[in-house]
């Protein structure tokens, strides 16, 4: 699913405005930028080989994604080896500051910084 998503997002360039992904809700409904506003940008970026880029679009999408291949990779290890990979404890740890992350990222994208949003 993920490589389907990956190849989508590589072939729809979403950096061409108009293009046939679509728009985020909260950025047309309200005119803001949600925590994920830029991730497929940062994807797309991404998946080109520009790091940089895809910090530019949204770095808090990379953190996510280092996030998530950890507990993936967590994942498989733990299924090959018949232990669990990822401690329970751990990952209920994990998650309420990963969701105070994105609360922080979404006020910290709002304020008026003089960072250009793209």
């Amino acid at each position: 699913m993920g490589v389907a998503g990956c190849a989508v997002v590589w072939l729809a360039d979403p950096t061409t405005p108009g293009g046939i992904l679509p728009v985020c809700p909260t950025k047309a409904l309200l005119g803001i930028d949600c925590p994920f506003c830029g991730g497929l940008r940062a994807a797309y970026a991404l998946l080109h080989g520009d790091l940089v880029g895809a910090l530019r679009y949204n770095a808090f999408a990379l953190v996510l994604l280092v996030v998530g291949g950890w507990v993936g990779a967590t994942w498989v290890r733990g299924a090959r080896t018949g232990r669990p990979g990822l401690h329970r404890d751990l990952l209920h740890r994990l998650l309420p500051v990963l969701y105070l992350l994105a609360a922080v990222w979404f006020v910290v994208r709002l304020l008026p910084l003089g960072v250009p949003h793209v």
